[in-house]
């Protein structure tokens, strides 16, 4: 057992969550989107809210300034073959305003999301503006 999963936790409720929106994306017609945080003071990994998005300007609007999130997206694209893919991605949101404290308890936790999250690649922004150009990110790494 890696020190990453004693030290993080997840509940039951969250790891079901993590697993219904994988299984339920993979056929989405539109982007979906969740934002997931660490409580600092137990170091539960949770969902943010009960939200799923699908507008990346709601989802830019959601992120906080000056705090990381992990977010979850599933983003339909069309293919240069025509043929459509549906990537699942975490995004690693880490402005550049937040503090050293939050960045090391993110950063320690980062890949435990990954894995917990069975998601197959990272993307790292630092700003929620660069939500705006996450289609080009995605077709860029396929």
């Amino acid at each position: 057992m890696s020190s990453e999963s004693r030290l993080y936790t997840f509940s039951t409720e969250t790891k079901d969550k993590l697993r219904k929106f994988r299984l339920g994306t993979s056929r989405a017609k539109d982007p979906l989107a969740v934002i997931y945080q660490i409580d600092k003071k137990t170091l539960e990994i949770s969902q943010a809210d009960d939200d799923v998005y699908s507008n990346m300007q709601d989802l830019g609007d959601e992120l906080p300034e000056h705090a990381p999130r992990f977010v979850l997206l599933s983003y339909p694209l069309t293919l240069p073959s025509g043929r459509l893919s549906v990537p699942y991605v975490m995004i690693y949101y880490l402005p550049v305003t937040c503090n050293n404290e939050v960045r090391m308890l993110y950063a320690g936790a980062k890949e435990l999301m990954r894995n917990t999250a069975e998601v197959g690649k990272i993307i790292e922004i630092d700003s929620a503006e660069e939500l705006e150009d996450i289609e080009e990110k995605l077709k860029g790494e396929l």
